[in-house]
C-alpha cells in the first residue's frame, strides 16, 4: 500500500466445512450461489488452495496466527489458543483498525469440550492466566445471562459469538434469540436425537429441519450482526476489519425452511468415487468406512461410511445451507456497496476445511487427506487488483500474511506462511512450490486404528501423505484427480515417492517453530 493511501477495510468471510467444489463458480451445477459467484467474478479465484490442517480449531488458529498447528499448539479441537500468540487481527487493531468477530470463533474449545480428557501424566505446561480465561465460549455463561464483552479477544475489539452447529443456538446468538421471543426449550430441541421433529430424515438423525423460524438461525444472525457492525464502523474515521464467520454448512444438517427443502434428495448425484473399493488404503480408512454414525449429540462426531440414502439426504440439505449462506453474503456485500465502501474493502471468502461428503464412500472429516477434505474455496478481492483465476498453490497459513501485506502493516516475528499478493498482481506468479498439511489425533482421545499424526505435502508432483503408523499414500493429481491409484505401494513410482518424501521433509524443517518472547527485562 502506497504511503498516504486510504487504508482498506477487511471483510473476511469464512464458512465451516464448506467444500471447494460446492459452489457455482467452482463448476457445481446443483447448488445455487449467485452472490458468491458474483464476488468470485470480481476476485482472484484460487483453484489450488489447501488447508494447513483439516480440523476446525487448528486451522482457524493457523489463519489467526500465521503459524502451523505445531507452532501455535492447537493441534486438535481440545485446547484453546494461547492468547499470548500474536494474530494478524491484533496487528491490524494496534495499527488503527476497528476489529470485530461476528459468528463462529472456535479459538477456544467451548463447543468441543467433550473431547477434553485427562491425559494421565502431569501437564507439560501451565497457562499463566487467571482461571476462566478460556471459558469465553462456554454456553452456560450465556445461558446464565452473563454479558461477555472482553476488551481484547485475540485482537478483536468486539465479539458476537455463535457457539454450536446445526440447530444448536448458543453464545451471544442464544441471548439474541431469546430477545426475539425464542424459549430455551425450543433452542435445545435440535440437540436431542429423539426429538420428534417433523421432517427428520429416517436414515440419519442429524438431517432435520431446525425447529424454529429462519429469523433466528445462525446464518441470519451472522448476516444481520455483520451488517450492523459495518454500518456503525463506516460512520467512524478508521478502517474496519470484520471476521464474518458462518457456522454452516457443518453437520448436523439442520436449517429452517425455506432452505431445508430447497433440494430433493432424489435429485442428488453421488460422487463417482462413492464405490471406490479402497485398494491400497491405510487400514484406518477401511475401519472408518465400516463405522456407523454416532447416535449421540455430545459424542465427538466421527467420520463413517454412509449409505446411499444417508448421503443424498445430507447432500440435499447441505446445498440448502450453502444457499442460505449465499443469500447472507449477498446482503453483506450489498451493504458494503450501498455505503460506498466497495472500492476500498478487501473481501476474502474461504472455509476452514472441507467434508468427504460421499467421496470414496466416506463422510465428515478426520484423518482423511483426500482433496474433498483438504482443498478449500478461496477468493480474494483487493482494491486495485483485477479479477483472475489462478492455479498457483496457496494455503490457509498464507491468508494473514496476505491481509497484512495489502493493508501495509508489517508482519510479526515467527510467521510461517507467505503473502499471496504477487499472485493477486499476476495470476501466473507462484509464491510456493508445495504446501504442508498437519493433522494430530491425541491417542488419549482416539484409541484404535487412527494414526496419532498425519502429514501431507501437496506439489506439482502430486499429493503425498505419511502417517505415524508408517503408511504412505501418493496420488498423481494431474492424471488421477479422483485419487484412486496409490503410487506409493508396490514400487509403482519410486522416483516420485522419493521426491515428495524429500519435499515433505523440507516443509517440516521449514515450519519448525521460531517464535520468541519479547526481549527480557534489563
Amino acid at each position: 500500500m502506497t504511503t498516504g493511501a486510504k487504508r482498506p477495510n477487511v471483510l473476511f468471510i469464512i464458512c465451516d466445512q464448506l467444500r471447494a467444489d460446492h459452489l457455482g463458480y467452482a463448476g457445481n451445477r446443483a447448488v445455487r450461489t449467485p452472490n458468491v459467484d458474483r464476488l468470485a467474478s470480481q476476485s482472484v479465484i484460487f483453484d489450488q488452495a489447501f488447508v494447513s490442517n483439516p480440523i476446525c480449531m487448528p486451522n482457524r488458529s493457523t489463519i489467526m496466527t500465521g503459524l502451523m498447528p505445531s507452532g501455535h499448539g492447537v493441534i486438535f479441537n481440545d485446547r484453546s489458543l494461547d492468547p499470548a500468540y500474536n494474530t494478524f487481527v491484533r496487528r491490524l487493531r494496534t495499527s488503527g483498525w476497528n476489529t470485530a468477530l461476528i459468528g463462529k470463533s472456535h479459538l477456544q474449545h467451548g463447543m468441543s469440550r467433550e473431547t477434553v480428557q485427562e491425559l494421565g501424566p502431569a501437564p507439560g505446561r501451565y497457562a499463566p492466566y487467571e482461571e476462566g480465561w478460556d471459558t469465553l465460549e462456554h454456553q452456560e455463561r450465556y445461558a446464565a445471562g452473563e454479558v461477555i464483552a472482553p476488551d481484547d479477544f485475540y485482537g478483536f475489539g468486539h465479539i458476537e459469538l455463535t457457539i454450536g452447529h446445526g440447530a444448536l443456538v448458543a453464545g451471544h446468538h442464544y441471548q439474541w434469540a431469546l430477545e426475539r421471543g425464542a424459549t430455551p426449550e425450543l433452542l435445545a430441541t435440535g440437540t436431542d436425537p429423539e426429538s420428534p421433529i417433523p421432517g427428520r430424515s429416517e436414515h440419519w438423525w442429524q438431517v432435520h429441519p431446525a425447529p424454529y423460524p429462519d429469523e433466528i438461525h445462525s446464518t441470519t444472525y451472522v448476516t444481520e450482526r455483520t451488517i450492523e457492525f459495518i454500518k456503525a464502523a463506516e460512520t467512524g474515521d478508521t478502517p474496519w476489519m470484520v471476521w464474518c464467520s458462518y457456522p454452516d454448512p457443518h453437520h448436523p444438517m439442520a436449517i429452517p425452511e425455506p432452505w431445508f427443502s430447497r433440494h430433493s434428495p432424489h435429485d442428488m448425484q453421488v460422487p463417482s468415487t462413492f464405490d471406490d473399493p479402497g485398494n491400497d488404503w491405510a487400514p484406518h480408512l477401511h475401519a472408518t468406512r465400516g463405522r456407523e454414525p454416532s447416535p449421540l449429540w455430545n459424542q465427538s462426531p466421527r467420520p463413517f461410511g454412509p449409505t446411499h440414502e444417508q448421503l443424498i439426504d445430507a447432500l440435499a440439505v447441505t446445498y440448502g445451507m450453502i444457499e442460505a449462506i449465499d443469500n447472507g453474503v449477498g446482503q453483506v456485500l450489498d451493504t458494503v456497496s450501498d455505503l460506498g465502501a466497495d472500492d476500498n474493502t478487501i473481501v476474502i471468502f474461504t472455509s476452514d476445511h472441507g467434508d468427504m461428503m460421499g467421496d470414496h464412500g466416506l463422510i465428515l472429516k478426520g484423518a482423511m487427506h483426500f482433496q474433498g477434505m483438504i482443498r478449500a474455496p478461496l477468493t480474494i478481492k483487493a482494491p486495485g487488483r483485477s479479477s483472475a483465476r489462478t492455479s498457483s498453490l496457496a494455503a490457509s497459513i498464507d491468508l494473514p500474511h496476505t491481509v497484512l501485506d495489502i493493508c501495509g502493516v508489517s508482519e510479526y516475528q515467527g510467521m510461517q506462511g507467505r503473502s499471496l499478493v504477487p499472485i493477486l498482481e499476476d495470476p501466473l506468479a507462484s509464491v510456493r512450490e508445495s504446501a504442508l498439511i498437519e493433522e494430530d489425533f491425541p491417542s488419549e482421545i482416539f484409541r484404535g486404528p487412527v494414526p496419532a499424526r498425519t502429514r501431507t505435502v501437496i506439489s506439482a508432483e502430486g499429493r503425498y501423505t505419511r502417517d505415524s503408523h508408517g503408511f504412505e499414500t501418493l496420488y498423481d493429481l494431474t492424471n488421477d484427480p479422483d485419487e484412486l491409484v496409490n503410487l506409493a505401494v508396490d514400487g509403482r513410482d519410486p522416483a516420485r515417492r522419493a521426491a515428495l518424501l524429500e519435499r515433505l521433509t523440507d516443509e517440516i524443517i521449514e515450519v519448525t517453530p521460531s517464535v520468541r518472547l519479547e526481549p527480557v527485562s534489563t
